[in-house]
């Protein structure tokens, strides 16, 4: 009872915050099924971290000298020294997409690349708000609704806010929901979203599914050579998917490989959430910011087929430059909704995931041209 009492008392204000926190992401990861896989370990890790003197993280005993914390180690291993977490969930990742629908219409590549404009006009605030360069560099990430890349710029940047932009990607990826379609209105009258784009599949050989992961993998290199490590492990798993002699591999990088590495970095991340570090102003300014990049990049995405439609006969729906986002597939079933929502026969669903997963590489891409510039 007496090191329960003492226990108690040693407990701060910051640290009774952070509780709150790890069980408002416990929450939404039970009750709202937002994201449980990560936001689940994300929000227990962020009690484990907070407990006074936790055994989970390194810590000098008197008689005993230095103890390793397991949550400690897997983040100087695991995402501080090789940032192989976040690497190889881009093998899984890789491994569930299809990449036919943008084959099928190579112009989709064009929104993927548009929705990123948040991401750079958000780094640009951010450093006029007082942030250090690289900070500012890795806040903007967040605007790419892409949670591994957010980890891997912010930690390869050596960001002061790491803990604060996981969660703040992580949790907007799974608001897709909710953020989207109020970005989407602000830009888009109904008679935009009711647009209609008939669908007709092209045929995409297995020979070109093949070769677009090996080529890409190049251009990008070529381009942005920070980018090779994260658009190359992308690209290796979507050519596990593709090659056709490795069926049972794909199936372990989707679900078994992909679960295994969620699972290890939402409890992993939360390293970077302890109470000193994580409850600050900063933290609270770099949300907000996070929240305006990932509305940023949305209504970038929606403006560009706005101004592509003054020139093209066969109109765009705004809609499906919204999914150039890299919340794949959570972007494209909100474009398909509100498709919907504006016409009952409108259905915008295969474009918008074609707009989603080129999405998916301009994010990584994204982010390696940042590295490439403030590393």
């Amino acid at each position: 009872m007496e090191f329960l009492i003492e226990g108690l008392l040693s407990v701060t204000w910051q640290q009774v915050v952070m509780y709150c926190v790890g069980g408002m992401l416990i929450y939404l990861a039970i009750e709202k099924n937002y994201e449980p896989s990560l936001l689940l370990g994300m929000g227990f890790g962020a009690i484990l971290v907070n407990l006074p003197m936790s055994g989970v993280l390194n810590q000098i005993t008197a008689g005993v000298g230095e103890t390793s914390g397991i949550i400690q180690w897997l983040f100087e291993a695991g995402i501080e020294a090789s940032e192989a977490f976040p690497l190889l969930l881009f093998i899984g990742i890789g491994a569930m997409i299809d990449f036919g629908p943008l084959l099928s219409n190579p112009k989709l590549f064009l929104f993927g690349a548009a929705a990123q404009g948040g991401i750079f006009l958000t780094i640009i605030v951010a450093a006029l708000l007082g942030f250090d360069i690289r900070d500012a560099a890795s806040i903007g990430v967040i605007g790419a609704a892409d949670g591994p890349t957010s980890i891997l710029v912010s930690q390869v940047l050596k960001s002061n806010y790491v803990g604060a932009i996981a969660v703040a990607a992580y949790s907007y990826m799974a608001l897709v929901p909710i953020i989207q379609p109020f970005a989407i209105r602000l830009v888009t009258t109904k008679k935009d979203r009711a647009i209609k784009m008939p669908y007709k599949p092209g045929t995409v050989s297995r020979r070109t599914r093949i070769l677009f992961p090996i080529l890409v993998t190049i251009v990008s290199g070529l381009v942005a050579p920070s980018s090779v490590a994260l658009v190359g492990f992308l690209m290796f798993g979507n050519l596990i998917r593709e090659c056709g002699c490795l069926e049972s591999l794909s199936q372990t990088a989707q679900h078994e490989l992909a679960n295994l590495i969620t699972l290890l970095l939402g409890i992993t991340i939360s390293y970077s959430m302890q109470a000193d570090k994580f409850v600050t102003p900063e933290t609270l300014l770099i949300m907000g910011l996070g929240l305006a990049a990932f509305v940023l990049d949305t209504m970038c995405g929606c403006l560009f087929a706005k101004l592509l439609n003054l020139f093209c006969k066969n109109k765009v729906n705004p809609m499906v430059g919204a999914a150039g986002i890299s919340a794949f597939p959570m972007s494209a079933r909100v474009v398909e909704k509100m498709g919907l929502e504006a016409d009952r026969t409108n259905h915008l669903l295969m474009h918008a995931v074609g707009a989603n997963v080129s999405g998916q590489i301009a994010s990584v891409v994204a982010g390696g041209v940042i590295l490439g510039f403030f590393m």
